[in-house]
């Protein structure tokens, strides 16, 4: 599959601190790439390097197949992005916001402008804008019109940085919804959040820094397949231990981890012996449990908000 974001032994220091220590990013088309880490991990460091806005210590940074940052007068109108809270004129409006940063960028069509802007500020919710300044819109409403900037050019690939800093619940949902949508349009998304629940409801492929480090890269499916076992829940778990002797891998309260990955074959055998069954379902972990196991105890500061 085509790579649209490759790195290679990438570095950046900042005198003795590694802020990013030799990743290899591998981002292939239609990806919805999750980049998890703590909040001083280093992702925003490398989300920079990726546009050409930080130059790399040492290693080598791909983007849509160019050379970065050589390649990116070529490259860069091809990408969306968002990084480290939208930038606004606090006394212009959204719309006249937009209007700039799209005069300002090769290859707009000043005929198409207006639709345009139009389009983009009812893909974020943002379709009855006033003509208020941006100096008194909520911090919601900025992260909506930075990514309503980004999104201006119909772009290949979107690198958005914490995109969802600031909205609501309701809101966060609608961006997901966005992403997924533009994502089965044909755009690559990477999305650097040190939120779990966002990437594990979003993304198709996730890496995880830790401390300048990337500890893991693999398709989400893989790292929270099943792990072969089935997890009963029962208020007898004491009877589910002499009814399946040798099968039980754990006990925690009323919940009973079984060797085996055919459910209903664990459930006819415990009903079977009058034992009562309240749930069951395949074990599988959790993506927090998955970056606890790569990134060790730093990664507690990686929220799980659900």
């Amino acid at each position: 599959m085509t790579a649209v974001i490759r790195t290679r032994g990438l570095v950046k220091r900042y005198g003795r601190l590694r802020a990013v220590d030799g990743i290899d990013l591998d981002v292939r088309a239609g990806d919805v790439y999750g980049f998890l880490g703590a909040n001083g991990s280093g992702k925003t460091t490398t989300v920079r390097m990726l546009l050409g806005l930080v130059l790399p210590t040492a290693g080598e940074v791909e983007l849509l197949g160019g050379r970065m940052p050589r390649a990116g007068r070529r490259v860069l109108p091809r990408v969306g992005a968002l990084v480290e809270g939208p930038a606004h004129h606090g006394h212009l409006s959204g719309r006249a916001n937009l209007g700039l940063i799209d005069a300002a960028g090769p290859g707009g069509s000043r005929r198409t402008r207006r639709a345009r802007i139009d389009e983009v500020l009812e893909q974020v919710g943002l379709g009855g804008i006033d003509r208020r300044p941006v100096r008194a819109y909520s911090l919601g409403m900025r992260q909506r019109l930075g990514l309503a900037a980004a999104l201006l050019r119909r772009p290949e690939l979107l690198v958005l940085d914490e995109p969802t800093n600031g909205l609501d619940p309701q809101g966060i949902h609608e961006i997901r919804d966005l992403l997924l949508e533009l994502n089965r349009g044909g755009t690559t998304v990477f999305l650097s959040s040190h939120l779990l629940a966002e990437v594990e409801q979003l993304c198709t492929r996730v890496g995880v820094l830790d401390r300048g480090r990337l500890v893991l890269q693999d398709e989400l499916a893989r790292l929270t397949a099943p792990t072969g076992a089935t997890v009963v829940d029962t208020p007898a778990a004491d009877r589910v231990r002499a009814v399946l002797d040798g099968r039980v891998l754990g006990v925690e309260g009323s919940r009973v981890v079984v060797r085996g990955t055919d459910p209903a074959e664990v459930n006819a055998l415990l009903v079977g012996a009058g034992v009562p069954v309240t749930g069951l379902a395949l074990q599988r972990p959790t993506l927090e449990e998955v970056v606890l196991a790569a990134a060790g105890t730093s990664a507690d500061r990686v929220e799980a908000v659900r």
